[in-house]
């Protein structure tokens, strides 16, 4: 820390305490949550903003209403739990690589039945600007469906459907 003539010792303490340790209270974090109640947007989004930051980003997965001409009641879903966290914090390691200015991430996925237009993932970046959170967040969204061991089941009015990603490695490697 540089100190200009004539600053006083109050002063450097103040700045080097308090300033120092705004920073650190507000160091990035990561809040990766696996849960079974209704996710919140509101929650999960207030996780991230910092003072340092001019941009939260957000993905929101919902349970829709159809598939493939087929009225769905609701979703179901399954994880493989500690391997699911694990997966997650390595994206959140992987957006801190790609996008070094990203504050904090949560990502936040329900388990268990999701009724219709209820949220099954919400996803929030913050970062000084739009860019590096709104492509963090499609980064995060596109590798948690691609990596980590969450597994959806459509019910529908008559009958149900086990759902594999697309874009899942392991489902691929299989065919």
């Amino acid at each position: 820390m540089l100190v200009s003539p004539g600053t006083t010792t109050e002063s450097v303490w103040f700045q080097f305490f308090y300033c120092d340790m705004e920073e650190r209270e507000d160091a990035p974090k990561d809040f990766i949550k696996l849960k079974s109640e209704k996710l919140s947007v509101g929650e999960v989004s207030e996780l991230v903003v910092s003072p340092y930051c001019g941009a939260v980003s957000l993905f929101i997965g919902t349970t829709r209403n159809n598939f493939e001409g087929k009225k769905v009641i609701h979703l179901e879903y399954e994880a493989y739990t500690s391997m699911a966290e694990t997966e997650m914090k390595k994206i959140c390691r992987d957006v801190r690589q790609k996008w070094p200015s990203v504050k904090h991430i949560a990502v936040h996925h329900r388990l268990g039945v999701v009724p219709i237009t209820e949220a099954s993932v919400i996803i929030a970046v913050s970062s000084p600007h739009r860019a590096e959170s709104l492509e963090a967040v499609m980064y995060c969204i596109n590798t948690l469906k691609a990596s980590v061991p969450i597994w959806k089941k459509e019910i529908y009015e008559d009958e149900y459907s086990w759902k594999e990603n697309k874009e899942c490695f392991w489902a691929n490697s299989e065919k």
